[in-house]
């Protein structure tokens, strides 16, 4: 009873509107309540919720995304990949997603990727002449993998959820299935503009000098090299890669580059601050949630029911993959992880399944709910700056869908691409 009260309060106040992470505080103290567990475990839960070292590394990352963002880094980086894969149909939809997975190496936000790309290659997609509708769905689909390339901002919170996932770890099993994510993107990307013959106008233009630009797109070529590379090497851990990556940034934008102004860095501290305040809280919330939950015996049960069902382990990640893609549509990636990962940690350990490999899984599928309507946040920005709606996306934004889960199908199917890179680097 008191599991279903637990569960009732919190679907009814998501019903209600109420933000997912007071929804998620007051399910949870239903149950503290009921369960006379005292309330002095709500305070005590919701500090330990966010008391965990690995959780640093989050607002940094978060604040490397703003500075790069603002930072001309992305502009580059465009020229650079211009003057490579040169110009003609479908060249432009290519070096939008090459982009975006290579900014995926700095930042962790796929929102903040979007934004970064989108300012600069939906205007150059509309003169080359790409329907709005279309850019945006390419931006909002690319920026996608930036959950997966390390840095990652869910990995960082999935593995202060899970025993066993560290972060180096998951950072590097996000690698191969990043960059073969944003390989599968590129396939519909180009067949669709060809198809449909977009980006005419865009053969006209020149192909920038390769030289020049790769010496002006060279210092935020070795952001990601600092970043991983550092942590390969043993020279810092993520926290302290992540601030690194800030202080390299800076440097980039203020003395480097020059486009980022002294007066403007408040403006960039309060807009990570912000995002990071707010990711924190429903962190925090949560885990008053989770607390309950786990506290009350109440995901046993439910895991046991599974694991009788006769689905098999096939039977139960399948009928997770549906479930998952499904609520992505309208949860945003954090909340997801902090709702169905205490959920989720019984049936991975009743079938054997890898932790590193689960969450890889886990933040996959979160990666293709931010581009899947009707909720899709990295759509909802690279929309904003097309000026078109969400639903006008619909007819191609589903084709980048069906590629993400092609590749989510081989990543079941063969555990070893994901897990191949952290053992080889012994982690």
């Amino acid at each position: 009873m008191t599991a279903l009260l637990i569960f009732a309060v919190f679907a009814a106040l998501m019903l209600l509107g109420v933000p997912i992470g007071v929804a998620l505080m007051l399910g949870g103290a239903v149950g503290i309540g009921l369960a006379e567990l005292g309330w002095l475990a709500i305070p005590n839960n919701f500090y330990a919720g966010i008391a965990k070292y690995p959780l640093l590394a989050l607002p940094m990352f978060v604040l490397v995304g703003s500075i790069f963002d603002r930072s001309g880094v992305a502009q580059r980086l465009v020229t650079l990949a211009t003057a490579l894969v040169g110009r003609g149909p479908g060249m432009l939809p290519l070096v939008a997603i090459a982009v975006a997975m290579f900014l995926g190496g700095i930042s962790g936000s796929g929102p903040a990727n979007a934004a970064a790309v989108g300012a600069v290659m939906i205007a150059a997609m509309s003169r080359a002449g790409y329907p709005p509708a279309y850019s945006a769905s390419v931006i909002g689909a690319a920026a996608a993998t930036d959950i997966l390339i390390p840095p990652s901002i869910a990995f960082i919170v999935y593995s202060v959820m899970v025993p066993g996932a560290s972060v180096p770890a998951l950072f590097a099993a996000g690698m191969v299935p990043g960059v073969l994510a944003g390989l599968a993107l590129i396939v519909p990307a180009v067949w669709l503009a060809r198809r449909h013959g977009f980006g005419a106008a865009e053969s006209a233009a020149p192909r920038p000098p390769l030289l020049r630009s790769l010496r002006e797109a060279a210092w935020g070529l070795f952001a990601p090299v600092l970043i991983l590379g550092g942590m390969r090497a043993g020279w810092f851990t993520p926290t302290e890669a992540a601030v690194v990556a800030v202080v390299y940034g800076l440097f980039v934008g203020l003395v480097v580059y020059r486009t980022i102004r002294p007066r403007a860095l408040v403006d960039i501290f309060v807009e990570a601050a912000e995002l990071s305040g707010v990711i924190m809280i429903v962190v925090a919330l949560a885990s008053i949630f989770a607390y309950a939950v786990s506290t009350l015996g109440i995901v046993d049960p439910l895991a046991q029911a599974v694991t009788n069902s006769g689905l098999g382990s096939l039977g139960a990640l399948s009928a997770i993959v549906v479930v998952l893609l499904a609520i992505g549509m309208v949860l945003d990636g954090i909340s997801i992880f902090l709702i169905f990962v205490p959920l989720l940690l019984p049936l991975m350990k009743a079938y054997g399944w890898e932790p590193v490999w689960f969450g890889v899984l886990l933040t996959y599928m979160v990666a293709i709910g931010q581009f899947t309507p009707p909720m899709a946040v990295n759509l909802m920005v690279s929309s904003r700056l097309a000026g078109v709606r969400i639903e006008q996306t619909v007819p191609w934004v589903m084709w980048f869908v069906f590629a993400m889960l092609a590749v989510l199908v081989l990543l079941i199917a063969v555990p070893e691409l994901t897990l191949w890179l952290p053992r080889t680097l012994g982690y």
